[in-house]
C-alpha cells in the first residue's frame, strides 16, 4: 500500500450511538435490587461509571452499618489501585481511610474502611482466613467478562458461600457479551437439600438483571481497506495522522507487549520530530503490566495545556481503568495471551486476534467525552470472523496455584468443583502431579501438614514457596527471602534508555554471579541495602529501577511477617542482609543453589555444546533469555525460574546453575536416569 492516508485507508462502519442512561438514573433500582436479591447481574458498556458509583449508592444505603465492607474485586492491581483513588477523592477522604485497597504485596486499608477494592485473587486469600467471607456485606466482582483463572474460581466460591449467608450480596459486573453465562451459573437449580433455588420463581429470585448503558456520544468505527503487513507501523502512522488531521483529544493505541509498546513510542517521537511546527505537541506514554503503580499513574494526569496525550497500552486498558480525555482509539486487532501445554509445561506467550467483545471494549474507550472515533487496523472482514469470546484463562493455564488454594479452602475433590468453565482434564492431572512432588498433596490428594497448608498461605508460585520453607534447613531463609521478593517483581530490575544498553550490561556486571541470575538478584540487593538514603542515586548509577528495589524491600518485609505468623524464625544482622553470614560465600552460594532445587527441581534443563539448553525430559529445545546473566556463560545443568514461548523462540528466566546429583537427591520420586538422559 502507499501513503498511509486516513481516510483513503479506512472505510466507516455503521454504529448504533448508545442510549444515554447514566447510572446515576439507576441509584434506587440499584439499592432495591441489591434488597431482594441474592445476585445482581449489572450488564453494560465501558464509561457508565457503575464501578465508581454503585459501592457508594450502598454505603449510601446502609450496607456497612454493621462494620462490614463493600468488597469490589478487579482482574488487575492497576485497576483496584487507580479506581480506589478515584473514588476516595470522590468521597473526600485519604485512600486508606474509609476508602482503600488491597493487592499482592500491598495493603492501603484501616480499621475505618468500608469500601475496599482488592483483586480477585487476594479476596480468594482472604477466604483461606474466613471462608465465609464475613467481613463483607456485599462482594461486586468487576470486569467478570475477562474470565480471568481467578475471576472463575471466586465465582464459584461465592456460588458455594451465598448457600451458608443469605444474608450476603454479589455483584457481577459484565459486558453484554458474557452476562447469560452467570445468570445462568448462579441460576442452576442445586440438588435438594443443598439450599439452593428448586423452582423457577426461586432462581428468578435469586438472579436478577440490570442493564445499563454508558456511552454518552456516538462513536465512528473505521476499518482498514486491506489488510496490514505491519500493525505497529500502521499504529504509529495513524496515530500521527489523526494528530496532524483530528480534532483536539487524547489517543489511546493498544499493541500486545511491552516489546510493540517501546518500538511504537520510539517511532512516534521521530515521526512528530519531523513534521515541524505543530498546534499541539504530542506527549506519548506507555501503559503495561510490568510498570511500577507510580509510572501507571503517569496517564491518568491531565493533560498539560497545547498538548496531545497518546497513549500506548495492552489489553490492560480494556477493563476499568478509565483514562479520562480518549476521543482516539486505534486497534491493532491483536492481544498477548498465556498458553499452557501440559505435556511440555510450557507457558507460551501466542499473539493472537483478538475477540468480538474485545474489540467492542476497546472501541468503548472512545466517546466518553465528546464523539469520538476507533480505528481498527483491519478489516471488516476479518472482524467478521473474530471469535465471539477469547478462551476463558481456566482453560489455558497451569492450574498448581489455584489447585493448591483449593485445596487450602477446603476443597478435597477440585475435579467437582463448580467451575464457570471446567479446566481440561490433563491441566488438573498436571498441577496435581507437580503438587505432589513439591510434597504439597500426599498420596490421597490432600493437603500435606504442615508442608501443604504453609505453602497455600504464602502469596508465591508454589515452587517458590516450597524453595523458601525449605530454606531454614539449608541456613539460607534471609537469602532466600530476599530472592523470593526480588523474582516476584514482575519485571527486569535493570533498564535503561535509548542507546546506553551497553553501559546498563557493564552495570549489571558487577553484580553478575557466575551461577547466575538469582544469585545475581541478591547481590544486586545486599548492594542496594548497603546505600541508605542513597537508594535512588545508588540505582541511577547502576541502572536499576528505584521503583522496583524499594518495592523488593516491602514485598520481603510482608514475606518476613508471613513466616514470623508461621513461627519461622528469620536470623539476620540489624544492618541489613549478607550472603556470607560469616560463612565461607562459596559454600553459602551452594547452599542457596541447593535450596532453589527443592522448589524448582521440575524446572531443569542440561546446556547443549552449541549454547542451547535441552530440557530435562530431552524433548524440548531452550534459550537462556538475553536478559539473564547465564546467556553469556557455561553450565552442565540449571534450574529456571520462568519458561516463555514467543513466536521466534522459547526462552527461560532467572536461570542459576545446579548439579545433576542434586535433581536426583531432591526429587528422587520426580527424575530417574535411563540413557545418561537424566529423567
Amino acid at each position: 500500500m502507499g501513503d498511509f492516508d486516513i481516510n483513503s485507508v479506512f472505510i466507516p462502519a455503521l454504529y448504533k450511538p448508545a442510549g444515554l442512561l447514566p447510572i446515576a438514573k439507576h441509584e434506587r433500582e440499584i439499592q432495591y435490587l441489591v434488597e431482594t436479591h441474592q445476585v445482581l447481574v449489572v450488564v453494560g458498556q465501558t464509561g457508565s461509571g457503575k464501578t465508581t458509583q454503585i459501592p457508594q449508592y450502598l454505603e449510601k444505603a446502609g450496607w456497612c452499618s454493621e462494620g462490614q465492607m463493600i468488597g469490589i474485586t478487579q482482574p488487575r492491581r492497576v485497576a483496584a489501585t487507580t479506581i480506589a483513588m478515584r473514588v476516595a477523592e470522590e468521597v473526600g477522604c485519604e485512600v486508606g481511610k474509609e476508602v482503600g485497597y488491597s493487592v499482592r504485596f500491598e495493603d492501603a486499608t484501616s480499621a475505618s474502611t468500608r469500601i475496599k477494592f482488592l483483586t480477585d485473587g487476594l479476596l480468594i486469600r482472604e477466604a483461606m482466613m474466613n471462608p465465609l467471607l464475613t467481613q463483607y456485606s456485599v462482594i461486586m466482582v468487576d470486569e467478570a467478562h475477562e474470565r480471568s483463572i481467578s475471576t472463575d474460581i471466586l465465582l464459584g466460591l461465592l456460588k458455594k458461600i451465598l448457600k451458608r449467608r443469605p444474608d450476603l450480596r454479589v455483584i457481577i459486573s459484565s459486558a453484554t457479551i458474557q452476562a447469560e453465562h452467570f445468570i445462568k451459573f448462579f441460576a442452576v437449580p442445586q440438588l435438594p437439600g443443598d439450599g439452593g433455588p428448586s423452582t423457577k420463581e426461586d432462581e428468578e429470585k435469586e438472579v436478577v438483571t440490570l442493564s445499563v448503558q454508558g456511552r454518552s456520544y456516538p462513536i465512528d468505527i473505521l476499518y482498514l481497506e486491506a489488510p496490514t503487513e505491519d500493525y505497529v507501523q500502521r499504529a504509529v502512522k495513524t496515530v500521527v495522522d489523526i494528530h496532524s488531521r483530528e480534532q483536539d483529544g487524547d489517543i489511546l493505541v493498544f499493541l500486545t507487549g511491552r516489546e510493540e509498546i517501546d518500538d511504537a513510542l520510539e517511532a512516534v517521537r521521530e515521526q512528530v520530530d519531523g513534521l515541524g511546527e505543530q498546534k499541539q505537541l504530542l506527549l506519548p506514554l506507555p501503559l503495561y503490566a510490568g510498570l511500577t503503580t507510580e509510572q501507571q499513574m503517569y496517564i491518568f494526569q491531565e493533560t498539560p495545556a497545547n498538548t496531545r496525550k497518546v497513549v500506548f497500552a495492552t489489553n490492560i486498558a480494556e477493563a476499568s481503568v478509565t483514562i479520562d480525555g480518549i476521543v482516539y482509539v486505534v486497534d491493532c486487532g491483536f492481544v498477548k495471551i498465556r498458553a499452557y501445554n501440559p505435556k511440555t509445561a510450557i507457558d507460551s506467550l501466542v499473539v493472537t486476534p483478538t475477540s468480538k467483545a474485545s474489540a467492542a471494549q476497546r472501541a468503548g474507550r472512545a466517546g466518553r467525552t465528546k464523539p469520538g472515533k476507533c480505528f481498527r487496523l483491519y478489516t471488516k472482514g476479518d472482524y467478521d470472523e473474530l471469535p465471539e469470546a477469547n478462551t476463558p484463562e481456566m482453560q489455558r493455564s497451569n492450574l498448581a496455584p489455584i489447585v493448591l488454594q483449593l485445596k487450602a479452602l477446603g476443597i478435597d475433590n477440585v475435579l467437582r468443583f463448580d467451575y464457570l468453565s471446567a479446566p481440561p482434564s490433563e491441566i488438573m492431572v498436571k498441577a496435581l502431579e507437580l503438587l505432589y512432588s513439591l510434597g504439597a498433596l500426599d498420596e490421597d490428594g490432600k493437603l500435606t501438614t504442615p508442608l501443604g497448608k504453609r505453602m497455600a498461605e504464602l502469596a508465591l508460585e508454589p515452587m517458590m514457596a516450597k524453595a523458601l520453607l525449605s530454606a531454614p534447613s539449608f541456613g539460607c531463609l534471609s537469602e532466600m527471602l530476599t530472592i523470593a521478593a526480588m523474582t516476584s517483581l514482575g519485571g527486569n530490575v535493570w533498564f535503561h534508555h535509548e542507546g546506553e544498553r551497553k553501559k546498563m550490561e557493564e552495570s549489571r556486571a558487577k553484580f553478575a554471579a557466575d551461577e547466575g541470575d538469582h544469585l545475581t538478584l541478591l547481590n544486586a540487593y545486599q548492594a542496594f541495602m548497603t546505600v541508605g538514603k542513597q537508594g535512588s542515586k545508588f540505582c541511577h548509577e547502576n541502572h536499576l529501577n528505584y521503583k522496583s528495589m524499594d518495592r523488593a524491600v516491602s514485598i520481603r518485609a510482608q514475606l518476613k511477617r508471613y513466616l514470623q505468623r508461621l513461627d519461622m524464625r528469620v536470623d539476620e544482622p540489624a544492618s541489613g542482609v549478607k550472603m556470607d553470614n560469616g560463612r565461607d560465600p562459596a559454600r553459602a552460594g551452594e547452599q542457596i543453589r541447593r535450596c532453589l532445587t527443592t522448589g524448582f527441581f521440575a524446572h531443569a534443563a542440561k546446556m547443549q555444546p552449541d549454547g542451547t539448553f535441552l530440557s530435562a525430559g530431552g524433548d524440548v529445545v531452550l534459550h537462556a533469555h538475553p536478559n539473564s546473566v547465564m546467556f553469556t556463560r557455561k553450565a552442565e545443568w540449571v534450574i529456571f525460574h520462568e519458561i516463555l514461548e514467543t513466536s521466534k523462540k522459547i526462552f527461560i528466566r532467572d536461570v542459576t546453575k545446579v548439579e545433576r546429583s542434586w535433581l536426583l537427591e531432591y526429587a528422587p520420586g520426580y527424575y530417574q536416569v535411563t540413557d545418561n538422559k537424566g529423567r
